[in-house]
């Protein structure tokens, strides 16, 4: 975050308030519930029945991802409407009224919206 331009990936509520004071557009994935458990179910089925090395030689394993309480469906599911709740309400909040929000409610509309804004960037140039 030190340069003059950066992107942050992902919805850490433990350094939120490092983040979003410096940030200025703030893209919100806010997809329906099916897309992120496909693509969780799809990407945890390939790490796991391939054997794909994560780090350090970690590796996902069937009992964890399916079958116990650390389980990332588990995570998603209880994570998932508590931000459909709660980001909203930030983003009205005095605090971050300098955030462009942009809310992505589909894969489609993701692409399009990069589509565009890779076009605004070559048209910079």
């Amino acid at each position: 975050m030190e340069g003059d331009t950066w992107v942050v990936d992902g919805n850490y509520t433990a350094v939120r308030d490092l983040v979003w004071p410096g940030a200025t557009v703030l893209v919100w994935l806010n997809y329906p519930l099916r897309v992120p458990i496909w693509r969780l179910l799809r990407r945890t089925l390939r790490r796991t029945f391939g054997k794909e090395e994560l780090w350090n030689g970690n590796r996902e394993r069937f009992l964890t991802q399916f079958l116990s309480r650390d389980s990332l469906f588990l995570w998603l599911l209880r994570t998932y409407w508590r931000r459909r709740r709660t980001l909203p309400i930030l983003f009205e909040q005095p605090e971050h009224s300098h955030l462009e929000v942009v809310i992505l409610r589909s894969p489609r509309a993701t692409r399009d919206w990069l589509s565009a804004m890779e076009a605004t960037d070559t048209r910079a140039e």
